[in-house]
């Protein structure tokens, strides 16, 4: 919350240019008008010229203008909390989705069962401004990026970041940094080509990328995805847009750079949702996790506390298309890992549209609802069952029945998946967390929690085991994950699915 900023803290971390606080503070110098990471390499200003925020929102909204040298658009992203202030959470996600870009703050409070009224209330306790300001730094610092990163055009710069028109882009752009976008493009260092988009993204440590390509490499969807030591590759299709994305290591310090290659557009756009496509980056990897916080939660628990002690920091793996997880989820059931991976091959092999040009072992696009609802899987080793739990699946989200966007509660969300025939609470939890990314998604019956938890005892009830976890929350589903992992055993080599 935003009174709970402890100027003298937040100085001397401004002071080491300390990587854990980098997007849970920003620095406001009274004496520049700028607003700076706690990263920022410039000369530390003194600390009575300082103002401390939690958010780029904030600052902005106090007539700050972002630091060109430490830019503020790359930084890791607000990291979840607990209380009224998840709500919070749930809102900046859908913002972030683009859910002000064309919709009212009614629309989007109604989404996390809130009165517009409350959660105005809200987003100034916690982030310090309103939901509008906050959906409006959110495409100036995207429309940055791109104008800094890549060799876009203009029009498509807009497009991408969220803005209905150019003239409110060029508006915007000018009233924030004083210059037109042309003139702040001057002198950027660029690596975007004719074919690709790269950009930069901000991540605070520990982050153990070997682990979690570890972890994905075993569940990489064949076709779709391809993940070799150094790197993560899919292939995307999203508002009319398609193409591969590439991740790797970042060349600075905690980053990752991601390369974007769009294959086609939709009719009428001229660019991809490259915003909303580097958002879902950010999920996948977790990159908007704060480990200090989550690892301050779990190092004194007796059960979590020696497993949190063998990582360097822990990420709940993400998903880019909640649509595809869920429907490897459904594959998984009953099956082991491998069985699952070769399963969903075939799936993608038989629905999915081919890309024009494979890219290594990436040679299909994941398939639609729309195409899965009506597919034959017959003859794919798939079960009746199973096939019927795919087929209702499908449908119930190609008709908008269910989505994989945040909710008003995770209990609701649980609800909604739970709605479609043969999706129970643990598959449901599953997606909650991996497609969603409600980091408090739990599924207490699962048998392999309930056995660490036992420790080769007397096997802990499910009821039980949730009590226990309440005192793990609002991070149950990094518990999950701690608990899924053999002692001894690499963090990521899961019992479960």
């Amino acid at each position: 919350m935003m009174t709970a900023l402890d100027t003298d803290q937040c100085y001397r971390a401004f002071q080491a240019k300390d990587a854990r606080f980098d997007g849970r503070i920003f620095v406001c110098v009274t004496s520049t008008g700028i607003y700076c990471r706690p990263v920022c390499p410039a000369r530390v200003p003194r600390k009575d010229n300082c103002i401390f925020v939690t958010s780029a929102a904030s600052a902005e909204a106090k007539g700050y203008r972002s630091c060109l040298r430490c830019r503020p658009e790359t930084a890791p992203g607000t990291p979840a909390w607990s209380g009224t202030a998840a709500s919070v959470t749930r809102a900046m996600r859908l913002i972030d989705e683009g859910a002000l870009d064309h919709g009212s703050v009614e629309a989007l409070a109604a989404r996390v069962g809130l009165g517009a009224r409350q959660l105005r209330r809200l987003f100034l306790i916690h982030v310090g401004t309103t939901p509008q300001v906050v959906a409006a730094n959110r495409r100036l610092l995207a429309a940055k990026q791109l104008i800094s990163e890549t060799d876009l055009a203009m029009a498509d710069i807009a497009y991408a970041a969220g803005y209905q028109s150019l003239r409110r882009f060029n508006d915007a752009v000018k009233a924030s940094y004083g210059v037109a976008p042309t003139e702040l493009r001057r002198g950027a260092t660029r690596e975007s080509t004719n074919d690709a988009i790269h950009l930069r993204l901000g991540l605070r440590p520990p982050f153990d990328w070997k682990r979690l390509l570890a972890y994905l490499k075993v569940r990489a969807m064949p076709g779709v995805e391809e993940i070799s030591e150094t790197s993560y590759r899919r292939s995307f299709q999203m508002e009319g847009a398609r193409g591969v994305i590439t991740v790797m290591p970042g060349k600075k310090n905690n980053t990752l750079d991601v390369a974007i290659r769009v294959d086609r557009v939709a009719p009428g756009t001229t660019s991809a949702p490259i915003r909303q496509i580097a958002m879902r980056v950010r999920r996948i990897f977790d990159l908007d996790a704060d480990p200090a916080t989550i690892a301050a939660t779990f190092s004194k628990e007796p059960i979590l506390g020696p497993r949190l002690k063998k990582l360097g920091g822990i990420r709940v793996p993400g998903a880019f298309d909640g649509f595809e997880l869920g429907v490897r989820a459904i594959i998984g059931q009953q099956v082991s890992v491998k069985g699952a991976t070769t399963l969903a091959g075939r799936v993608v092999a038989r629905c999915g549209e081919p890309l024009p040009e494979g890219e290594g072992r990436v040679t299909h696009y994941f398939p639609t609802p729309q195409a899965l609802r009506s597919a034959s899987l017959d003859g794919l080793g798939l079960t009746g069952g199973r096939i019927k739990t795919l087929h209702a699946f499908a449908r119930a989200a190609d008709e908008g029945e269910i989505n994989f966007s945040a909710g008003p509660s995770l209990e609701e969300k649980i609800a909604e998946f739970c709605s479609v025939p043969g999706i129970g609470p643990w598959t449901a939890h599953y997606m909650a967390l991996r497609a969603v990314g409600e980091p408090d998604a739990f599924p207490a019956a699962d048998l392999g929690l309930r056995k660490a938890v036992s420790g080769g005892g007397t096997m802990i009830s499910t009821a039980a085991l949730e009590a226990l976890a309440e005192s793990w929350r609002p991070w149950r589903g990094y518990a999950a994950l701690l608990l899924w992992m053999e002692p001894g055993q690499d963090a990521h080599a899961l019992a479960a699915e």
